[in-house]
């Protein structure tokens, strides 16, 4: 590919997100950080969990993004009572031909939305594990591949009552970016209720004349597109030692997996494709870092009773570490 073809493709990567934006500027208001974040997962291939209090609009965001790629979609509801085999699928025995056949179950399709996967058990929760590192799944012994691309897209809320099974941290590592949703300013607030008002805020009818603007083909090509950013030495360098700053400070008792690095990596490639560069800075690193780390990392109890959180902790090493 020349110089010319990469920079139309860059363009054309720039303005489909700017077409992204103005749909879904339509029906959502805020959190436009978390919006870019979930389409840099898009672009990476990467899965993304979703957080933040009740009303935030976490599976709204996922399920219009997930229409907005044109990929085929499923949907997990969070119950104490899913199965894994709800899940995954089972092999049942067909009688007319004789032989045992896969009844497959929604994690067979390119865009999965997990809604409140806290609320499902931890042996169910354990399901996707395998499916979200290698893409397929192993039933009765034998393996069945998952759809490319397959991309997860779970949340879960704060402060929730009842059966909740929190992820454990291999869970968490999983996943690419973990992302907070936040609620609105009063300005936003503001905005929701004039809308409200005039009638313009109608979920089903903003979601039904929301045209995909991509399809598997096109997703693919992105992604693979994305894969050949350049990503200078200075730069993996910075990335090495922001993970290592985390194995090393005296506030994290576990620090961040190498599944961080890959995220990091993917992490800014597409980052920079959205800002239509060929390359990749130390300021992308920096973008991202509060996602990749958040939930990679875990404190020591004696830094949270002295009001310590992951986001404090991770702001103090990219002060800390050199930027290159």
């Amino acid at each position: 590919m020349d110089t010319r073809e990469i920079e139309e493709k860059l363009e054309w990567i720039a303005e489909h997100w700017e077409q992204t934006q103005g749909q879904l500027a339509e029906y959502f208001v805020g959190n436009w950080d978390v919006v870019k974040m979930i389409y840099i997962g898009l672009l990476s291939g990467g899965h993304v969990l979703l957080e933040g209090a009740p009303g935030t609009a976490k599976t709204s965001i996922a399920k219009a993004i997930s229409k907005f790629s044109g990929c085929h979609f499923q949907r997990v509801q969070g119950a104490v009572d899913v199965q894994p085999a709800d899940i995954i699928g089972v092999r049942i025995f067909e009688p007319s031909r004789g032989d045992f056949v896969l009844k497959k179950g929604p994690l067979y399709t390119n865009f999965l939305l997990v809604d409140e996967i806290n609320r499902l058990t931890p042996k169910t929760q354990g399901a996707f594990l395998e499916a979200m590192s290698e893409k397929q799944a192993t039933i009765d012994g034998l393996t069945y591949p998952i759809s490319d691309p397959f991309i997860v897209i779970a949340t879960q809320s704060f402060h929730e009552s009842g059966s909740t099974f929190p992820l454990i941290l291999s869970q968490k590592d999983r996943f690419m970016f973990s992302l907070v949703l936040k609620q609105l300013d009063g300005n936003g607030e503001l905005e929701i209720l004039r809308r409200i008002n005039s009638g313009e805020l109608e979920w089903q009818n903003f979601f039904d004349n929301l045209n995909a603007q991509t399809d598997i083909e096109t997703l693919q090509f992105m992604i693979q597109f994305v894969g050949s950013i350049i990503v200078d030495e200075r730069v993996l360098t910075y990335i090495r030692d922001i993970i290592m700053a985390t194995r090393k400070h005296a506030d994290i008792r576990m620090g961040a997996s190498t599944r961080a690095s890959v995220a990091f990596v993917k992490g800014i490639k597409a980052l920079a494709a959205l800002g239509n560069r060929r390359y990749a800075i130390p300021d992308d690193v920096k973008e991202i870092a509060l996602a990749v780390l958040r939930h990679r990392i875990e404190l020591q109890s004696e830094a949270r009773i002295r009001g310590k959180t992951e986001e404090l902790v991770i702001q103090e090493i990219l002060q800390t570490v050199t930027v290159p």
